[in-house]
């Protein structure tokens, strides 16, 4: 079964194509087959008339040929091409052609009819019995013409008249993909304005020219504003949730001592309350349509992340392309490049890179020249609260999870390896 509307279009153009091809030649070349054998018909009709107007009955009531026709075609022998005047049982007088050969047939009038000629060849047979005045026996008249050369001039005229049809199919073969591409090129521009929609290169659907796919773009539209605005409400609820839960615990510490054990107790707490927030609003809805330029990002977390750097003497190397874009939010962007650069910062010495290459593909790598970790940690480092250093820098183990959750949400992934400075090496590979 075809599954695409071109091939079926074009499978059944080509079907009703051919078809009606092949219904016109046969019509036409049983047209043609009528007037080519009518065109015999008549011309032996016409001979065996002149036959009939010059055959006389004498006095003694034989019947004679006074002035037989002339045609060349009839005295070449055994052509075919045959005539004879039969008298009763007598054959009175025969063509040229036929030399001493008689020809035998059933009596009685009729044109059109088919025999064999003395040499075995098929003939076209026209017979016509008149009676004579003062004649007893009626005279037949029978001329034949050879089948071969009616279906020669069948050929000639068949052959052209099938190359003429072939080139007509070809030609409205090619209109038919012409036509059918034509009609579906609006499909293929509400395809191609999808794909920028996820590539975050338009937020939404062009209206189509096509009045039939203008309800099919509205609904897509209407989804894609539902989307927006669902994510809109579902992180206002997210962000007053955290504003509700968050102030309480953080007047509850502030009214504990500093020493007392419940201080660790409300610490945990707003760090799985951090986590199960940011890990909701990773796991929700993605709206569609958005592009995010990558290097004022990069700019603005290394901004926030300078007195740090600075307080370690580490410096920052950046190569990014100025075009290099994310098919996604800012915020989703931000929360990825920012846990990864504040994880980086936290363990690294004194060395930052950040790399940023964009082919099918955007990748972004960042590297500290810290301590790194073994190859057998990464998995356990992307889970939540998988710290892999209990007394090492401050942090809840969260961030390296929610950029992996984050990548995941995007149709990407994040990778952890040894980086060329030593330490760690966080590649993100997200659709640009």
């Amino acid at each position: 079964m075809i599954r695409s509307i071109r091939g079926r279009l074009l499978l059944l153009a080509a079907a009703w194509l051919g078809a009606a091809l092949l219904a016109a030649f046969l019509f036409i070349s049983a047209l043609l087959e009528d007037f080519v054998t009518d065109r015999f018909d008549a011309e032996a009709a016409a001979l065996a008339d002149a036959l009939i107007a010059s055959a006389e009955v004498e006095e003694d009531g034989r019947v004679e040929l006074d002035d037989p026709p002339a045609d060349p075609r009839f005295d070449l022998p055994l052509t075919g091409w045959y005539w004879q005047v039969q008298a009763g049982d007598a054959v009175i007088a025969r063509s040229g052609s036929l030399l001493d050969g008689r020809l035998q047939g059933p009596a009685g009038d009729f044109a059109g009819g088919r025999g064999t000629g003395a040499d075995g060849a098929p003939l076209r047979v026209l017979r016509r019995q008149v009676s004579l005045p003062d004649s007893d026996a009626p005279v037949a008249v029978t001329v034949t013409a050879p089948r071969a050369q009616i279906d020669d001039s069948l050929r000639q005229i068949s052959r052209p008249l099938g190359i003429a049809l072939a080139v007509l199919g070809i030609v409205m073969a090619v209109a038919s993909v012409v036509q059918v591409t034509a009609g579906l090129d609006s499909l293929n521009q509400v395809r191609r304005d999808l794909a920028r929609v996820g590539a975050g290169q338009k937020d939404r659907l062009t209206p189509p020219l096509v009045r039939e796919l203008r309800p099919l773009v509205a609904e897509i539209n209407a989804a894609l504003d539902q989307n927006a605005s669902l994510l809109a409400r579902s992180r206002q609820h997210l962000g007053n949730l955290a504003h509700s839960l968050k102030t309480p615990l953080a007047a509850l510490a502030n009214e504990l001592p500093a020493d007392h054990k419940g201080q660790t107790l409300i610490s945990r707490m707003d760090r799985l309350i951090g986590w199960h927030l940011r890990r909701a609003r990773s796991a929700g809805p993605r709206v569609l349509g958005q592009r995010t330029l990558v290097r004022p990002v990069i700019d603005d977390i290394l901004m926030v992340l300078r007195w740090p750097m600075r307080d370690k003497g580490m410096t920052a190397r950046i190569d990014c392309p100025d075009t290099a874009a994310f098919a996604g939010e800012r915020q989703d962007l931000e929360e990825m490049i920012g846990n990864l650069t504040d994880n980086a910062v936290k363990w690294g010495r004194s060395q930052l890179a950040i790399t940023v290459t964009r082919a099918d593909r955007l990748t972004i790598r960042i590297e500290d020249d810290g301590p790194g970790m073994a190859e057998t940690d990464a998995p356990r480092a992307l889970i939540r609260g998988g710290r892999l250093d209990e007394q090492g820098a401050s942090g809840s183990g969260l961030g390296l999870a929610i950029a992996a959750d984050l990548a995941a949400l995007h149709g990407g992934d994040l990778r952890l390896d040894r980086a060329r400075l030593g330490g760690l090496s966080a590649i993100l590979d997200l659709p640009a």
